[in-house]
């Protein structure tokens, strides 16, 4: 797979998984009324902040080195690193990206689908 498809499917993962926690099972697990079967979700779904945490690192690798071979400054570099900390962030950066590398360095898309 190549580093740019790789990186967009890793930020749609990432965002969806951290939508899901901080805005579904985060609420759930704390807003709830104790021991209903709401709260009892909230509680069994937070396992997916683990399965946050490991993506979100492979994310930042490709991320990084997406960013190092399209030669773009530190500041955009960051924004993409820390994209997927802020929930619906990550969204909105992910496109951006995209938009920047079609622009910038066609060649990292190569066949890539629109």
């Amino acid at each position: 797979m190549k580093l740019f498809n790789a990186y967009r499917v890793l930020a749609l993962v990432v965002g969806v998984l951290l939508a899901f926690c901080a805005l579904v099972a985060l609420p759930l697990k704390y807003l709830a009324t104790e021991g209903s079967s709401l709260q009892q979700f909230g509680e069994s779904a937070s396992i997916m902040w683990l399965f946050h945490g490991w993506l979100f690192m492979v994310y930042v690798v490709v991320a990084f080195f997406l960013a190092r071979r399209a030669r773009w400054s530190v500041a955009f570099t960051l924004l993409m690193l820390i994209a997927g900390l802020v929930p619906l962030l990550i969204f909105w950066v992910e496109h951006k990206v995209t938009q920047k590398v079609r622009a910038e360095n066609p060649e990292l898309v190569a066949s890539s689908p629109a």
